[in-house]
């Protein structure tokens, strides 16, 4: 249960030092007493676990809480101090004033971690701890995104590399083999690409010889390929390359890394309300175009129930403690200037069930109100989010 912070150190110590004074609750204690059932936790040693979205389902009826909106104007390149005021705001409501209450903040990359920004976890005594499991790793959402990424962008490749040199027949063989009984059959995936196509068969002994040559072949342009790979490092020298070099490949293409945050997946996580949404929404990712200019999806190339099973624990919002023992969601981190710059919706869902109508949801919306707090009311009026009961903004005088 939250706990007010005793002898206060003038002037200030570093963050570290705070957050390493301090010893977390247990996060199952955290979990009892907001009300959440042993069974819909999933541990990540004593002091974080991922919560199933099952309680979602459990509360449907609850009232929401409150839902606060914490923004700033343009920060700096050390950041503004949004995180720091939603923790600091949800210590006092909770930890000294017996109110129930949830922050709601977005999961740091590592590349600004080890930049000159540093950490995200908060700041002083208003912070999320433990900070390092914060900061670092946390439960392996991050890493989900660069293997799901890094999955699609190999794919791409793979087929260009298969396309240049078998023959429709061949193509077919491996796509869509026979099984012992010599029988064919389409996956699922296959007939959504076969109805984008509009071919309106489901057994694919009826297909036509031209049939075959157009589900067979994706005809990639190379040029018009959007997909990059992606690392959570800073690696500048990675920014432009080329691929393709070894003597077995065939043919060479320029393309690049990008921080693993920026990934569309990482939009995608934050934007998701379900494992079905979510697989829909993987699936339909466009890489680039054909050759005859029609859009290439993930589904496509067959890889978006991969890249879901890869993401199928990342999509449960993870819980912490702030340094006063008050509960809150770390879950998804896009950048604002390309995605929306908000955490999860369904940390945001899970929370205002929790804390129920006499309840109070902190949430930050990332980087300035321009472009953060503006993308969050997009967000909640395509969505269907619940909208902010107060805006609260940072900013310095």
């Amino acid at each position: 249960m939250p706990r007010k912070l005793q002898n206060l150190q003038m002037p200030v110590p570093s963050d570290i030092e705070i957050a390493q004074s301090v010893e977390p609750l247990p996060i199952t204690l955290i979990a009892e007493e907001v009300g959440l059932m042993p069974e819909e936790l999933i541990l990540y040693g004593n002091d974080k676990a991922k919560v199933r979205l099952s309680v979602r389902d459990r509360l449907a009826d609850k009232p929401n809480g409150k839902y606060v909106l914490v923004t700033a104007i343009t920060p700096t390149p050390l950041g503004e101090g949004k995180t720091t005021t939603t923790v600091g705001v949800s210590q006092a409501l909770g930890a000294h004033l017996g109110q129930k209450v949830f922050s709601c903040i977005r999961q740091p990359s590592q590349g600004p971690t080890f930049g000159i920004k540093g950490g995200a976890a908060g700041g002083g005594y208003s912070q999320v701890i433990p900070m390092e499991d914060f900061n670092l790793h946390l439960t392996g959402d991050i890493h989900a995104i660069t293997a799901a990424n890094n999955l699609l962008a190999a794919a791409i490749d793979t087929r260009m590399h298969h396309e240049s040199y078998q023959s429709d027949e061949k193509l077919w063989g491996r796509l869509c083999p026979p099984d012992k009984e010599g029988n064919r059959r389409f996956s699922p995936v296959m007939l959504r690409r076969l109805a984008k196509l509009g071919i309106d068969k489901t057994d694919p002994n009826d297909l036509t010889v031209e049939e075959i040559s157009r589900f067979v072949r994706l005809d990639i342009d190379p040029d018009s390929i959007t997909w990059r790979r992606v690392t959570d490092t800073n690696d500048r020298y990675l920014r432009g390359i080329t691929i393709g070099r070894g003597p077995k490949e065939k043919f060479e293409r320029e393309t690049g890394y990008d921080i693993t945050v920026a990934s569309e997946i990482m939009a995608i996580l934050a934007l998701t309300t379900d494992l079905a949404d979510m697989r829909d929404r993987l699936g339909n990712m466009v890489i680039g175009m054909s050759k005859q200019g029609e859009p290439i999806t993930a589904d496509d190339l067959g890889v978006g129930g991969a890249l879901t099973v890869l993401m199928k624990d990342a999509i449960m919002p993870n819980l912490m403690q702030t340094l006063e023992g008050t509960p809150a969601f770390v879950h998804a981190g896009p950048f604002a200037n390309i995605a929306h710059g908000n955490s999860s919706i369904v940390a945001d869902q899970i929370a205002l069930k929790l804390v129920g109508p006499d309840g109070y949801v902190l949430t930050e919306a990332g980087f300035g109100a321009d472009i953060g707090m503006e993308k969050s009311t997009h967000r909640q009026r395509v969505r269907g989010h619940p909208h902010p009961d107060l805006h609260h903004r940072q900013g310095n005088l």
